[in-house]
């Protein structure tokens, strides 16, 4: 059946791809390890469900990661089975991904508006290939589940960990919290680490080839070029 699911959700000419969204300085530390960690994974005390007010830099194996800070998330988005710290605690145990390059470009912009000095990078991955090597640990959303909503009061759904729908079960459950059909997957989650990265790396858009691991540079373009990308016939 997952492989069905799998065909199913990645049949659309816009969702061929996944897309990760990452800080320049984590490629070294990608590269090498060959894989995306989720944040529980890198560190622990950093991802105990605390929130952190701002991005923090942690040590992996000699490397250093950035950890994105956690977004002030008002109390009346989260439903009443959980709390704030369980919520965040449960997102830091997954790595996350877009399914859209309209999705990946919201967060692109949301990011250079937040931290205009920073360098960020994206890989974009072969869907297929990584829904299928990682099946069991892959949960879907309507939603992006880190996000604040700007206007809390009138958000039409809770955040909690039953928000996000393991592949298996997809078109098994029918809410209005979670995907019933393939346009409304917002976002992809893989619990702990998405593996082998460089065989599933399509390409990895970057302002500066030079500034990619050597590994990948040559699967490496400008990310400007990402952003004038038309997204039409890619969602």
């Amino acid at each position: 059946m997952s492989n069905e699911i799998v065909s199913a959700i990645t049949k659309p000419k816009g969702r061929k791809s996944l897309f990760h969204f990452t800080r320049v300085r984590n490629l070294p530390a990608m590269a090498h390890l060959d894989a995306l960690l989720s944040s529980y994974r890198i560190n622990r005390e950093t991802a105990s469900g605390g929130r952190r007010p701002q991005a923090v830099e942690v040590q992996y194996e000699a490397y250093p990661i950035t950890l994105n800070a956690h977004l002030k998330i008002a109390d009346i988005v989260i439903d009443t089975s959980t709390t704030q710290e369980q919520f965040r605690a449960y997102l830091d145990r997954h790595v996350f991904l877009w399914p859209t390059l309209r999705d990946c470009r919201k967060m692109m912009e949301t990011y250079a508006r937040r931290e205009p000095d920073e360098s960020f990078a994206v890989l974009e991955m072969n869907a297929h290939a990584l829904l299928s090597g990682h099946r069991t640990a892959v949960k879907l959303s309507k939603y992006d589940s880190g996000s604040s909503p700007r206007f809390p009061a009138a958000c039409t759904y809770k955040k909690s960990p039953d928000m996000f729908l393991p592949l298996d079960r997809f078109k098994q459950v029918s809410n209005h919290t979670v995907p019933a059909k393939v346009s409304e997957i917002h976002e992809v989650l893989v619990e702990d680490q998405v593996t082998g990265i460089t065989r599933l790396l399509q390409t990895i858009w970057i302002d500066r080839r030079e500034a990619a691991p050597f590994c990948w540079r040559e699967k490496a373009r400008a990310l400007s070029e990402l952003r004038d990308l038309e997204t039409g016939g890619r969602d």
